[in-house]
Parts: structure tokens; C-alpha cells; sequence
């Protein structure tokens, strides 16, 4: 059986979908999906997706951390140790306003091309996934793909592109052979939760503003 691992830039994918909905308002159905279900919908004969690593850092509104975490609690109940969030973190960022010249601060968000490069190189060193799928259209983890490409022969490096993402760079290295996320809509409405996701004597819904109507 060929052990296949995702590896999902967070904000890449989320803000992705947000794009899709700014053009297309049924894409905010996506925003509740069960990422190991929609996932298999890409595996083919011989292969199990063993892990989903979703890289994000907690976003500074209580009210979006709160959704966020709706999300990550339903797919940590469906699919225990299959899916797992891995977090980074906001530091404190100072500019320069072009026009006024004074200094204000803001949140830049950190870490996660740094954790989804340790997670790989992880799973390479210690063999625990034979096909490696990269889902993001950040290329500044070209450099990581090169190293696995050449330390890991045998690894499968497959990349696909979250909704409305595109780096020429990625898509240079694998030399065109890459998945455009926004052309599987199908795959994204078969793998919706239910409004209420429920085991174990746990519950967790939907938050309200990402239902549709």
C-alpha cells in the first residue's frame, strides 16, 4: 500500500476559498469540509492518505479563532490521528505609511513554510509517507521539494494549487504536472460535514455565518 501524506498552507487554501466565493457565493459551503474525505477523492488505486498536516496560526479575532476551531474539533472527531493541525504563530510587524511617514504596527504571521519543511523532511527521514502532497502556491517551499527530490529519490512529490492560486516557480519544478483545486468542485461538495458533527458523545456545528442563505 503506498502511504501518502498532505501537507496543507492553511492560509493559502482558506483565503483560496474565499477568492472562489467573492466570484462564485456556493464555494462558502467549503469552508465545512472534512479535508481527509476530500483528500481520497484524489488518491488513486493502491494508495491511503494516512495523514492530513493542516499548517495555520490562530487567527487574532476571537470570533474567527472560534470558527476556526469548530473546523479543526469536527475533522480531529471524524478522523482522529489522520488529520492534525500544526500551529505558528503572529509576531508584531512595524511600517511606514508612504504618505503620513509615521510608524504603526501590524500582525505578520510566521512559521508556517518553516513547519510544513520540517514536516517533510520529518516524514522523508523517518519514511513515513512514500507520496508527498503539497498543497499550497507559496514557492518559497521550492527550495524543500528540490532537497527531498534529490536526498529522497523514491518519494513522490505531488503538488496542488488551492482555489485561485498559481506560482510559476512550483509549477516550473514540477514541470507543469500540477493540480488546480478549483477545477474539482465536485470533490469539495462530496466531502461537506454535516451541520452537526457527532461521536463519542461530542458534538460540534457549523458556525452560523458559514451557512449558506
Amino acid at each position: 500500500m503506498e502511504r501518502v501524506s498532505v501537507y496543507v498552507d492553511g492560509f493559502n487554501f482558506y483565503y483560496g476559498l474565499r477568492r472562489m466565493k467573492a466570484v462564485d457565493g456556493d464555494w462558502k459551503r467549503f469552508y465545512w469540509i472534512d479535508f481527509v474525505k476530500f483528500f481520497d477523492h484524489f488518491k488513486i488505486n493502491g494508495q491511503i492518505v494516512e495523514k492530513v498536516y493542516y499548517f495555520t496560526t490562530p487567527p487574532l479575532n476571537i470570533m474567527k479563532r472560534n470558527r476556526q476551531k469548530m473546523l479543526f474539533l469536527a475533522n480531529s472527531l471524524i478522523n482522529g490521528a489522520r488529520f492534525e493541525v500544526i500551529e505558528g504563530k503572529f509576531f508584531e510587524k512595524t511600517l511606514t505609511c508612504p504618505v503620513c511617514h509615521s510608524r504603526y504596527a501590524t500582525p505578520e504571521e510566521k512559521r508556517t513554510d518553516v513547519n510544513i519543511c520540517a514536516r517533510m523532511m520529518r516524514d522523508c527521514a523517518f519514511d513515513n509517507a512514500d507520496t508527498l502532497i503539497l498543497v499550497s502556491a507559496d514557492s518559497d517551499l521550492v527550495p524543500p521539494l528540490e532537497l527531498i527530490r534529490r536526498d529522497y529519490p523514491a518519494k513522490k512529490i505531488r503538488v496542488f494549487f488551492p482555489p485561485k492560486g498559481f506560482s510559476n516557480d512550483l509549477n516550473n519544478f514540477m514541470r507543469g504536472k500540477v493540480l488546480k483545486l478549483q477545477k474539482h468542485k465536485i470533490k469539495f461538495s462530496n466531502s461537506i460535514m454535516p451541520d452537526a458533527v457527532a461521536k463519542d458523545g461530542k458534538t460540534y456545528s457549523i458556525p452560523p455565518k458559514w451557512k449558506l442563505g
